[in-house]
């Protein structure tokens, strides 16, 4: 981009403008299209994209998901189209299949009105077969993600020379999941006269060599938001050890009026050990992650927009660029460690105006990411309880009542069974309240409508101290590089070392160890004995009792980026290495070893 270029910055308005999308110079067909759906006042990159684009100008937009960035540049494309040329005339690239598939919906339903236009989907996962068939009969926007686009243009079945409109979207995602090569290959092999539009949620120094390079006298248009999370979405958040989130995430599912959800995870057995639980618990869940292939996902997505399904559980990379009306809560299962995952994830809640929850589930020693999403988003978390015994039965039975007021509606089946009822309390002296007590039985089946009571149980030391990840951990050295004396472990239970490959020469430290382990295997301070670090290995003990599978999960737990294969050291206990001795003082004269 040359020091020319004309630089637009968008404030986003706090009312609507009071512009509509007549104003922006777009066609009838469209307008009608956008009419079907209910759009009446563009947003800001829309307001500023559209007419640009008309224009015939090259456009890098930045803006956030979620400000309509879709709508900006698929409306003046659709806007243009010649319907008599069958090669292709404007490509769209998306970093995944997801957000390909969301792509190419929205140009559908803009193109509703705009009679014999073709839109094809082109990703990995899917057949050939498929795209060969719909490209031989010609097509007029292909969306696809730049790998599927690239092996096209490699084996000879995509034409691209006729190509009018180039649209690069969240290019700063595609840079990131490697497609920088491919993404500049096809810039290089399409017609230097096409018109090139770049959206991105950053402006990386990548991402500016491409548009310096690559694109004409460009405009920028910068849309400038107050917050980078919706203001339509609750945000709250939930103390809770890893042992307990499943038990934590049922009880919420109880008392939240939910109508569609998605509970993120960090890993893709996370995602298929958590949806099997919820199953088994009588809810209808799923799994999407990078493990499922095409056809189960595109299914399964389908599900859940059509009600048959109502929990998605995955992963982030599975998840991007989901975009199904039904989704009221996100959970964060396991909470991101960086902001800009925890933006996209609750942004698939509270889209287009709509209201929305977003839950994360917070271990004791990640409170600090609370602070740091706090800061980033400039909005506050809520702190919230988990629900009580209580809590959870008062919906029960708000709920077991609305039954029996639905089946009181059922008036002529009630009075087919009143002579039944009648019946019985006649012929065995039976009050009707007990026999509608035993009905309520025979309705429930074997599991109980209420939960039993909590017990009460006395508080462990730690738990009167509101936080602890403040304090320094008997793992901190002090100014000496000396560890303080370790604690008596309050339930002295025995301890078994493990080892794990990461040492000195990776930069670890006690205290990532402990963060690591804690967070992946939900341990507390007190199950850590010795931490011994060695030059290429680390010695921990642990107890000798934990479960398999808090064991797999560790076995699978990174540290500094390497993963620590942890397993039972053979070697006995961690007891200190000779690089870690401090050097022996030398005898007086004379002396010798005993």
């Amino acid at each position: 981009m040359s020091t020319d270029d004309v630089s637009v910055e968008v404030e986003a308005p706090a009312e609507p403008a009071p512009m509509t999308f007549s104003d922006l110079g777009l066609g009838d067909a469209v307008l009608k299209a956008l009419s079907d759906v209910g759009y009446e006042t563009p947003s800001a990159i829309q307001a500023a994209t559209i007419p640009t684009l008309l224009a015939g100008r090259d456009v890098v937009g930045l803006a956030q998901t979620g400000t309509g960035k879709t709508a900006a540049f698929a409306l003046p494309i659709l806007d243009r189209l010649d319907v008599s040329q069958k090669t292709p005339q404007a490509l769209v690239l998306a970093p995944t299949r997801e957000l390909a598939l969301q792509v190419c919906e929205a140009f559908e339903k803009y193109a509703s009105h705009v009679k014999g236009v073709h839109v094809l989907p082109v990703y990995g996962g899917q057949g050939y077969g498929v795209q060969l068939s719909a490209l031989r009969r010609g097509v007029h926007v292909i969306v696809g993600t730049p790998g599927r686009i690239m092996d096209h243009l490699d084996k000879g079945t995509l034409d691209l020379s006729e190509l009018k409109y180039l649209v690069l979207d969240e290019a700063d995602e595609m840079l990131k999941m490697g497609f920088a090569e491919d993404v500049e290959t096809i810039l290089k092999d399409t017609p230097s006269t096409k018109q090139v539009a770049l959206f991105s949620a950053t402006m990386p120094a990548a991402i500016r060599r491409i548009s310096q390079q690559y694109l004409h006298d460009p405009e920028e248009i910068t849309v400038k938001t107050k917050t980078t999370t919706s203001a339509t979405i609750s945000q709250r958040y939930l103390i809770v050890s890893y042992q307990q989130k499943i038990d934590a995430l049922t009880r919420i599912l109880e008392v939240e009026n939910f109508e569609g959800m998605i509970v993120f995870a960090r890993t893709k057995s996370a995602t298929e050990e958590i949806a099997e639980k919820l199953r088994a618990r009588g809810y209808s869940a799923a799994a999407i992650n990078g493990d499922i292939a095409q056809v189960q996902r595109e299914r399964t997505v389908h599900q859940l927009k059509s009600g048959k399904l109502d929990i998605l559980v995955a992963t982030d990379v599975a998840a991007r660029g989901l975009d199904v009306e039904r989704i009221s809560h996100v959970v964060n299962f396991d909470i991101p460690t960086d902001t800009e995952s925890y933006v996209h994830r609750i942004g698939r809640t509270g889209r287009a105006g709509r209201s929305g929850d977003a839950i994360s589930f917070v271990t004791p020693r990640e409170r600090g990411l609370v602070n740091a999403i706090e800061r980033a988003t400039r909005q506050p978390l809520t702190l919230m309880q988990l629900p009580t015994a209580d809590d959870v039965n008062v919906t029960r039975l708000a709920r077991f009542d609305d039954r029996i007021t639905a089946a009181l509606g059922q008036t002529e089946r009630i009075d087919g069974f009143r002579d039944v009822i009648a019946h019985y309390v006649r012929n065995h002296d039976v009050p009707e309240v007990d026999v509608a007590a035993a009905l309520a039985v025979v309705a429930q089946g074997e599991s109980p409508l209420l939960l039993e009571p909590e017990p009460v149980r006395p508080k462990r030391e730690f738990e009167d101290r509101p936080d602890r990840g403040d304090r320094p951990g008997r793992f901190d050295r002090d100014e000496r590089g000396e560890r303080p004396a370790r604690r008596q472990r309050p339930n002295n239970g025995r301890l078994t070392t493990y080892r794990i490959a990461v040492g000195k020469r990776h930069r670890v430290e006690p205290r990532q160890i402990v963060g690591a382990l804690a967070n992946e295997g939900g341990l507390s301070r007190g199950d850590f004995g010795a931490i011994q670090i060695r030059p290429d290995f680390s010695l921990v003990e642990l107890p000798a009792d934990l479960p398999a599978g808090t064991l797999e999960r560790l076995a699978d737990t990174r540290i500094s980026g390497k993963l620590i294969e942890l397993r039972p050291d053979s070697g006995g206990p961690a007891r200190r290495s000779s690089d870690d001795r401090p050097p022996r003082k030398p005898r007086h004269k004379g002396s010798y070893d005993s």
